[in-house]
């Protein structure tokens, strides 16, 4: 009986332990309220994972009773489609534990969600702009209102959602050997991508200053990378068509020093 208690005792610390969950503990995280980082993405951490098959986690499977209510987990995840409400978690549950017994990172591209097989890559469109990401879930929530998905901080910054703090979005379950070509990686890694360089300068607050009035002007991902001694602002990944639009707007506003820079593979 005692193993029993002890059992259910840890499996439902895991649950709670979702950083987007209510916690009835406080004191487990240095922060009250969750906040924005103090440093923009890293160019390759706005690079998006690649869908593949994987086991199911050892963790967070099972079926969970949270606050009165009991959360029955989807056998599988093909042909998942919702549309529901987004909402994202940073600072205060960064290197804390998701439900799967993974470290949460802020700057890696997941998600948490109440009822999909822990992991499950699905693509998530904001309906508001149409940006979408690819996320891996690893993680249990949200479990404020109706909320149907919890996105970490990076994915949501992709998504620019930041400043409204959730947004109306589209969620759809992705599988590596799925024939349905729309649930391959959006865009596909084939498909040439680029940064978009705007500037580079020895004064990094200044560049970084600059990337989120750009982030906010043009709503397009900006962040910035250390690139021969100097600190470069970049834009993007983008597909080939898109960027040679943004570096045509670009230059009709005064950024005429603009290049494109390939991802590295």
């Amino acid at each position: 009986m005692t193993r029993v208690l002890i059992s259910l005792a840890l499996t439902l610390i895991v649950v709670i332990g979702c950083s987007s969950s209510p916690s009835p503990n406080s004191g487990r995280y240095s922060q009250t309220h969750d906040s924005i980082p103090s440093r923009l993405p890293s160019a390759d951490e706005l690079a998006e994972p690649i869908p593949k098959t994987l086991p199911p986690s050892p963790q967070g499977n099972r079926t969970y009773t949270l606050f009165g209510k009991t959360y029955n987990i989807m056998p599988d995840a093909r042909g998942y489609t919702a549309e529901g409400t987004a909402s994202w978690y940073g600072e205060k549950f960064h290197g804390h534990l998701t439900s799967n017994g993974e470290t949460y990172d802020m700057y890696a591209m997941s998600a948490a969600h109440k009822t999909l097989p822990l992991p499950t890559y699905v693509r998530v469109t904001n309906l508001a702009n149409n940006k979408s990401v690819v996320v891996r879930v690893n993680d249990r929530g949200p479990f404020h209102g109706d909320r149907m998905i919890d996105l970490s901080y990076v994915a949501a910054y992709k998504l620019g959602m930041l400043a409204t703090g959730t947004a109306r979005v589209r969620i759809e379950a992705l599988h590596p050997e799925a024939n349905n070509q729309a649930l391959a990686v959006a865009p596909p890694l084939e498909a040439e991508q680029y940064y978009i360089q705007v500037v580079a300068s020895s004064d990094a607050q200044r560049v970084a200053q600059e990337a989120n009035k750009l982030a906010q002007i043009y709503e397009v991902p900006a962040t910035t990378r250390p690139k021969n001694g100097l600190h470069a602002l970049m834009l993007g990944p983008f597909a080939a068509t898109q960027t040679d639009q943004l570096i045509n707007q670009l230059r009709a506003d005064g950024y005429n020093g603009v290049f494109r820079v390939p991802v590295s593979p």
